[in-house]
């Protein structure tokens, strides 16, 4: 993978205005605006669950054309207090989206969101179909207990060393129930204790993003903050089937199937295999579909990213369309 600057991605941009918002429950939300004040409007919806954005997600977005909304969901990077459960769910992630959205006197937005994030898209638009303009929508996950069976024990057919690594941080005796024994620790409140479970399980999901080994990724999964976030949130989501139907998800894309919509995928994809992703397409046969023939699951792999700033920019015509 190159490095990030030889990426095809808009150049570095610092943000106009951040803020925290306050959403209950002792939730604060960072956010943040970027780009063109009077620009379309766009949110960014990180992965995860639990990751946290980065300024590299800004650089998806023409700066000229778009207000770039990027926000950390509950929990999550930025936002208080990090890795915290107390009302975490994607009913309150959606919540916390129109909060947002009306704090900012924004009427209709773009949303865009990769892994994790194409679930809260999806869910939030169904929920909400008036507030959004279209998708943009990478490496598609449901929350379905199949696709998340695949996360905790399915990749070994393709990873088995590192899922082997996974594994092995729990004594053997747990090694049944990988979610189960990662959870106990992951919410232990001894940052011995769940710290080097939040590295292992956050290490893991990096080492299997990328087509080819990437190191520079990797590492960036095992800090400190990113990993305590992700690897705690998750767990806590997977247990509970993401607090969501992927099924009736699925179903209730008929909501949004009149608004422009772009699905990327990498062909492989293990953390969220095309299968997935397909399963989209047949249920949206308006959308754009863009398989990837040489990627994984990273958005900062080259063609993904490639492919993800062309959508952004094809959107520009599509929503003038809707707006007219």
């Amino acid at each position: 993978m190159p490095p990030e600057d030889a990426l095809p991605l808009y150049p570095e941009i610092e943000p106009f205005e951040t803020g925290m918002m306050s959403v209950g429950s002792d939730h604060t939300l960072y956010w943040e605006q970027s780009g063109n004040p009077d620009g379309i409007p766009v949110v960014f919806l990180h992965g995860g669950p639990g990751s946290g954005a980065t300024p590299m997600h800004r650089r998806f977005f023409d700066p000229e054309t778009y207000r770039i909304v990027v926000f950390d969901q509950r929990g999550s990077g930025r936002s208080t207090p990090l890795g915290s459960l107390t009302d975490n769910t994607t009913a309150h992630l959606i919540a916390d989206m129109e909060a947002l959205r009306r704090h900012l006197g924004i009427a209709r937005w773009l949303v865009f969101g990769g892994s994790w994030g194409s679930t809260l898209a999806l869910a939030y638009g169904v929920a909400h179909p008036a507030s959004c303009l279209g998708f943009v929508l990478r490496g598609i996950f449901l929350g379905r207990r199949a696709e998340i069976d695949w996360f905790l024990n399915g990749i070994r057919t393709v990873f088995p060393e590192n899922w082997r690594k996974f594994a092995e941080y729990l004594p053997e005796e747990e090694r049944g129930n990988l979610l189960a024994g990662y959870y106990r620790r992951l919410v232990d409140p001894d940052p011995a204790i769940h710290m080097p479970a939040a590295r292992s399980w956050s290490t893991y999901e990096g080492s299997c993003s990328t087509l080819l080994p990437n190191a520079h990724l990797v590492g960036s999964f095992a800090e400190e903050r990113h990993a305590l976030g992700m690897a705690r949130i998750e767990a806590h989501y997977f247990r509970h089937d993401c607090f969501i139907d992927g099924e009736v998800l699925l179903r209730r894309v008929e909501l949004i199937r009149q608004l422009p919509a772009v699905i990327v995928q990498g062909r492989y994809d293990m953390v969220c295999p095309i299968v997935t992703a397909d399963a989209l397409a047949q249920a949206w046969p308006e959308a754009d579909y863009r398989v990837i023939p040489d990627a994984g699951h990273s958005a900062m792999e080259p063609g993904i990213a490639k492919a993800l700033v062309e959508a952004t920019r094809g959107m520009l015509e599509k929503l003038s369309a809707v707006e007219g």
